[in-house]
């Protein structure tokens, strides 16, 4: 019997990507959606507690030391794939962007307005990714795919506007230009990725992206790491950081990665626009003053109503 993981390390077991109806990769980008949309209100918990640079270069060497064990078992296996010098050096590049420009942004962006306004930016991110993949010839968009995507951003738009009939205080001008910033990032990322994905394992692509993320990074985060009295955190700060770390990257990067390769990136990229669902819902239970409108809730139906048609 073939799991999940086995198919990640593996990337000739793949399911075709013209399979159409639900799937095991279908199910395994619900999680990472559910996971990534609770990811913003964690964030944000985080970096209210602590400085954002050191929070996010914690997380994202939790995830890498994560993968880096996952890649040593994966060595050892005797049909493991020997990876290419050139993708070695592209996925490294590609993770400067990924996971250090990218995972910067994210972090500072939530740190300086609410959670809600940056899943709700970063929703967009599925549009800028079916235009740059078309641009780029990577991936043919059909008009079912365009119609899902199109259908996804009203959705989206509803539910901004219901934010902005219902103006609440903590949503700042600087914030969410670098969420905005953050999108695009991830959009070409995810783009330029996809033709990797189908040569290389999740789990050596995660690996490898990571590590090209956290050199920089870590480089960047260096004062803020020094400037922490790291045995004074909190029990809730750590749980927080393993959360962003574990759960949001190695859980949510296998099945985002999986899905750019099975289902291409528009298709996958699509499964984004519900974690402003799951993140309002979060703050909603956490931030009582967040009670969801009716526009929130036009939106959310039309966003699955989008969901489902591009998946059909």
């Amino acid at each position: 019997m073939t799991t999940a993981l086995d198919t990640a390390m593996a990337p000739d077991r793949a399911e075709p990507a013209a399979r159409s109806g639900v799937s095991l990769t279908d199910l395994w980008l619900l999680l990472t959606t559910t996971i990534w949309g609770a990811n913003y209100a964690v964030v944000k918990y985080g970096t209210d507690h602590m400085n954002a640079l050191a929070f996010n270069g914690a997380r994202i060497l939790m995830a890498t030391l994560a993968f880096g064990v996952l890649a040593v078992v994966q060595r050892r296996r005797s049909d493991a794939r020997r990876i290419a010098r050139r993708d070695v050096l592209l996925l490294l590049a590609l993770g400067v962007l990924g996971n250090c420009v990218y995972q910067t942004l994210f972090a500072e962006g939530v740190a300086h307005t609410r959670a809600g306004n940056a899943a709700l930016l970063l929703a967009a991110s599925p549009a800028l990714i079916a235009v740059l993949g078309r641009w780029l010839g990577i991936e043919h968009v059909g008009a079912r795919g365009y119609a899902g995507v199109a259908l996804s951003m009203v959705g989206i738009a509803l539910v901004v506007l219901g934010g902005a009939v219902h103006e609440a205080a903590g949503a700042s001008l600087t914030g969410d230009s670098i969420v905005v910033a953050a999108a695009v990032c991830w959009a070409v990322y995810t783009v330029l990725l996809e033709p990797i994905t189908h040569r290389v394992s999740l789990i050596d692509l995660s690996a490898l992206t990571l590590v090209g993320g956290m050199i920089p990074l870590l480089v960047v985060s260096a004062p803020a790491f020094a400037a922490t009295s790291w045995g004074s955190l909190s029990a809730r700060l750590w749980g927080a950081m393993a959360f962003a770390g574990i759960g949001s990257l190695v859980i949510g990067y296998l099945g985002w990665y999986r899905g750019v390769r099975v289902l291409g990136p528009t298709r996958t990229a699509i499964y984004s626009n519900l974690q402003p669902l799951i993140a309002l819902g979060v703050a909603w239970m956490l931030l009582p003053a967040e009670t969801p409108t009716v526009w929130q809730g036009a939106g959310a139906v039309t966003i699955i109503a989008g969901v489902v048609l591009t998946r059909a």
